[in-house]
Formats: structure tokens, C-alpha cells, sequence
């Protein structure tokens, strides 16, 4: 699929623009284009192009509104100091999205048609990209999705589908910056279980997570931790991002992939970086009330959430029915240490020693 744009005119003025950019926040502002495709069996993928970022009309008998079947991703395009505008391992969000869709039921897009129209969206909409401020972190946040479109009530895989890539530049997605935050550990609700779509990155996911998230922030937090849906003994992830810990021995521990922990590109490429600046890494189950008596006791050094949107977020704190375990009241050497190399990485500060980005434009 080639998403040609067709010379579309933008939608946006340049000082409206630039007034946005110069303080996008997260997730409020959206460029001039989206990417768009259709499914259909009978067809496959077609209809490809680019086209103006415009509100959807839809059957109130959509299937995605009755049954939830969707899927979507979320990548940054970055802008370095030469204003080049390159992507991080694009690849892997496309192969977790053929995950995602398989197990929704939903046909794959090819990776490399994936990469194309973010690529085209890119191209189309590249003054969207901001330029960091003083050392920031802006970007052009990503968001590729599909769903049912077809207007059907029958409970079955839809016939149609469409596929959309929306951009929306970023500003650091906690407005705290890189302050400790602190983290609700529930086991009153559960995110995900095994067989599920735990692995999956579906809008149902992120849905049964809003009511945990609610409880975190009646207990003055400001993410939630979810353990198994099983044994509610052992640490899973947060809402939307995946956790780690680094114990006294310089250890980075965190909880093995399962079909109950979604596979993020950060978690991956922060276990790497770890193991490129000589630090032992270990993946394996973690038994909730141990790391927080080894919280208590000292011997957890640092904590952070990693994702794509927060990057690296130092955690100061975990709260529970059992009280409050703190780690911190500043991000800790290491935690900072990864976050500022991924980071360099990203921007082109530093070398990409594993091939890890690609220039867009």
C-alpha cells in the first residue's frame, strides 16, 4: 500500500500551529491527516491514502460498538537537532499489532504497509512534528488503530474493517516531568487474566483498568499496579505501562511476559539498554508483599513504569490496603541513567548501536 496524500491542503494555520506546538500537552491537539484503509474479505486491504483528519461517520450497528472488537498502537516520531524526523522500532509495534489483531479476531496489516502509512502521515503532516525545547521531550505521538465497521448485530468476526493512523504532538505525558509519582497497588480489580487479551493492546483492556485507576486516585495516587488475576499475589503492570524494580545488587528485575502482560517496545528496549550499561537483568514472577518488605527493608534501591508515552517515570512511592512503601523522593541514579540513554537514542544523541531507528524525513 503506497497512502498517497493526493495534495491535500492542510487544515491548520501556521501560527495556529505553531501556538499549539509550543505547548501541546498530551493527546489534545491533532495534525491536518490521517491515514486510512479498508478490509473486506472479498478485497483484502484497499482504499489506501491519506486524507483529512476529519470526524468518522459510522452505523450505529458498527460491530466495534457493540463488541469491542478494535486494536491499536502508539509510537512517537521524534525530530532531531539537524530537523531530520526519524521513528523507534516501528517494526515491533507493527508485529505486536498483527498480535493484537489476530487475537481480536481482526485481519493482519503487512508490518511494512503499517510503517508506510505512518511514514506517509509523517510526510504529510511533518510540520506537525515539534522541535524540544531546551532538552524537552516533544514528539509526534502515533496512534495507528482498527475496528468493525460493518453494521452487524451477529456475534462473529465483522466483514469490514477500517484502519486509521491519527498524529498528535506531545509534550512530556506527566506534567509533573520526571518527579517520583506514587502507585495504588489493588487487588480489588484485576486487568487482565490468563487466556485473555491481557497481551493485547485493545481499548478493553484499557477500559476495566479506569475503575482501579479511580481507587488510585481516592488514595492520592497517581497510577495503579495490578497484580495477577489468579493468586493476586504476584506484580503484573500498570494501567498502561510495564514495571520494574532494582534491588541492592544492582539488579533490574521485572515480571515475565505472559498472555496477561502486555509486550511493550519500551519494557524490550529498556532491558537491552540496562544490559548495554553492564547491569544484570532478571525476568521473573514477583510476589507482591516481598519486594514490599524488601521496599521496607531497603534493599529495592529505585522503581519506574516505562511506556511509550511517560518513556521512563521514576516511582517515589507504593501505597496499599497494608500502608504506604517508599522507594524515593527523587528519581534514583539508574532509573535517570537508562531513561537519558533511551532518550539519546531516540533524539540521535547517541549512537543506535542496534539498529533500532529510521528516518523518515
Amino acid at each position: 500500500m503506497k497512502f498517497d496524500d493526493k495534495g491535500l491542503a492542510e487544515r491548520c494555520a501556521d501560527a495556529e500551529r505553531e501556538a499549539i506546538l509550543a505547548d501541546p500537552g498530551f493527546g489534545l491537539h491533532f495534525t491536518d491527516h490521517m491515514a486510512h484503509a479498508r478490509w473486506t474479505p472479498d478485497k483484502g486491504w484497499h482504499d489506501d491514502a491519506i486524507v483529512p483528519h476529519a470526524p468518522l461517520t459510522l452505523s450505529p450497528a458498527s460491530a466495534v460498538l457493540h463488541y469491542a472488537q478494535e486494536v491499536f498502537e502508539g509510537l512517537k516520531a521524534y525530530r532531531r537537532a539537524d530537523g531530520s524526523v526519524w521513528l523507534f522500532r516501528p517494526e515491533k509495534n507493527g508485529e505486536r499489532f498483527q498480535r493484537s489483531a489476530q487475537r481480536l479476531g481482526l485481519p493482519e496489516l503487512d508490518v511494512d504497509d503499517f510503517i508506510a502509512s505512518i511514514e506517509a502521515l509523517i510526510r504529510a503532516d511533518a510540520a506537525w512534528v515539534p522541535t524540544p525545547h531546551d532538552g524537552g521531550e516533544e514528539s509526534l505521538y502515533i496512534r495507528p488503530f482498527m475496528f468493525a465497521s460493518e453494521p452487524f448485530l451477529g456475534v462473529r468476526a465483522a466483514h469490514e474493517v477500517d484502519y486509521y493512523v491519527i498524529g498528535s504532538p506531545a509534550g512530556a505525558y506527566f506534567a509533573s516531568g520526571v518527579a517520583p509519582v506514587s502507585i495504588w497497588i489493588t487487588k480489588t480489580y484485576s486487568r487482565a487474566g490468563a487466556g485473555g487479551t491481557g497481551a493485547a493492546k485493545c481499548g478493553g483492556n484499557y477500559a476495566s483498568s479506569l475503575i482501579a485507576q479511580q481507587e488510585a486516585a481516592e488514595n492520592g495516587c497517581s497510577q495503579v499496579l495490578f497484580a495477577d488475576a489468579g493468586s493476586k499475589q504476584h506484580a503484573e503492570e500498570l494501567g498502561g505501562m510495564n514495571v520494574f524494580f532494582l534491588d541492592a545488587d544492582d539488579r533490574l528485575v521485572t515480571p515475565p511476559l505472559s498472555d496477561s502482560i502486555l509486550h511493550g517496545v519500551t519494557r524490550s528496549s529498556v532491558l537491552q539498554v540496562a544490559a548495554d550499561l553492564g547491569m544484570e537483568t532478571v525476568e521473573r514472577p514477583i510476589v507482591l508483599d516481598e519486594v514490599l518488605q524488601e521496599i521496607r527493608d531497603g534493599r529495592i534501591r529505585e522503581a519506574f513504569a516505562c511506556g511509550t508515552a511517560a518513556v521512563i517515570t521514576p516511582i517515589g512511592v507504593f501505597k496499599s490496603d497494608a500502608g504506604e512503601f517508599h522507594v524515593g523522593d527523587d528519581a534514583g541514579e539508574r532509573t535517570l541513567q537508562l531513561r537519558n540513554h533511551l532518550l539519546d537514542i531516540q533524539y540521535g544523541r547517541a549512537e543506535d548501536t542496534h539498529g533500532w531507528t529510521r528516518q523518515v524525513c
